[in-house]
């Protein structure tokens, strides 16, 4: 529940925290003219809450906090030939695009009719807080929250870290970062890297163009990219990794019932197991190496393929590549 400081828990109305700070600085009337104001919120809240933000540009700070306050800045651009940026982004930041709705706080989705104009948010929240943003540009960070955390974003880098609970981060133009999270990913981004450390959970990643990165994952791994190199390490679990065009990397122990599945078309797959692993191996390099610096037990073998048998199997690991070589060595 959200209400104002020095009401009584249960009321509905919400009074604004009296932080209003204006610098309006206006420049000039000719193209790139420029505007800014800022203003500030203090929202005291009673239990989990969700924070929704929206903007076409601007970027997006958020950051969990141990009091029961959410501290709202926001910064306001404005420009254009006509009119007057400096009224405008002034009106604004008197009157913000703030929605207040029992257990929720909705940032800048009512903007239509402010053209050329933006709003980056610097804001501090409950660790007790679910955040959803849609930004269509503009940098974002989320961090030390009990989530869930979905964002999605259109061009802008896009960094999640410290979340109890799992995330969603969809981006068309910038990379990702996600680290410490204790469930489930899912992340995309059509153009920029992603790269994961630490995920309790399942980790699902795509990309059209860009390297993907998994450190120390605790459930499966799927990551995917046309263009551009995966590279896994930690991996104890199912994991599924395939590129176009680049490299597959692989780290990890692949015994019990793991389920290796490792593909590259133009592109090497390299493997790493300590030697006291336990799976079958099954490798295809259509042209290219196959080289082992393990014991292995050959089972079948000819220029381009070969099946075989590492301890006393267990877990299954499939590569295959079309152009480019395969090496299973041991983990240093």
């Amino acid at each position: 529940m959200l209400r104002s400081n020095g009401t009584t828990a249960g009321t509905a109305s919400i009074s604004w925290a009296a932080l209003i700070a204006l610098a309006v600085a206006g420049a000039g009337c000719g193209q790139g003219s420029a505007s800014k104001a800022t203003f500030e919120r203090i929202y005291t809240v009673t239990g989990p809450i969700r924070l929704e933000v929206y903007g076409t540009s601007g970027n997006v700070q958020i950051t969990g906090s141990t009091d029961n306050q959410v501290h709202i800045r926001g910064d306001v651009y404005a420009r254009g030939i006509f009119g007057d940026p400096g009224k405008r982004a002034l009106q604004i930041a008197e009157n913000p695009p703030i929605e207040q709705k029992p257990d929720i706080i909705r940032l800048g989705k009512e903007m239509r009719g402010f053209s050329n104009t933006s709003i980056s948010y610097t804001i501090s929240v409950p660790r007790a807080t679910e955040v959803q943003t849609n930004v269509v540009s503009g940098s974002q960070s989320v961090r030390d929250v009990q989530g869930p955390v979905r964002i999605e974003s259109v061009s802008g880098s896009v960094e999640v870290s410290h979340v109890d609970r799992g995330a969603s981060i969809t981006t068309v133009s910038g990379s990702i970062e996600a680290g410490d999270l204790g469930d489930d990913l899912r992340a995309s981004s059509s153009s920029g890297s992603i790269e994961v450390g630490r995920a309790k959970g399942d980790v699902r990643i795509r990309s059209t163009s860009g390297t993907l990165t998994v450190t120390g994952p605790g459930a499966r791994v799927e990551a995917a990219t046309s263009s551009g190199s995966v590279e896994i390490s930690g991996a104890g679990n199912d994991v599924t990794a395939s590129t176009v065009s680049g490299r597959v990397q692989v780290q990890g122990n692949p015994s019990g019932n793991s389920y290796w599945n490792l593909k590259t078309t133009s592109g090497s797959v390299n493997v790493a197991v300590p030697p006291s692993s336990n799976f079958h191996l099954s490798a295809q390099a259509v042209s290219g190496e196959i080289r082992t610096g393990i014991p292995i037990l050959i089972e079948d073998q000819d220029k381009h393929s070969l099946r075989a048998r590492v301890g006393n199997a267990g877990g299954r690991v499939e590569i295959h590549t079309v152009s480019g070589g395969i090496r299973v060595e041991p983990a240093s």
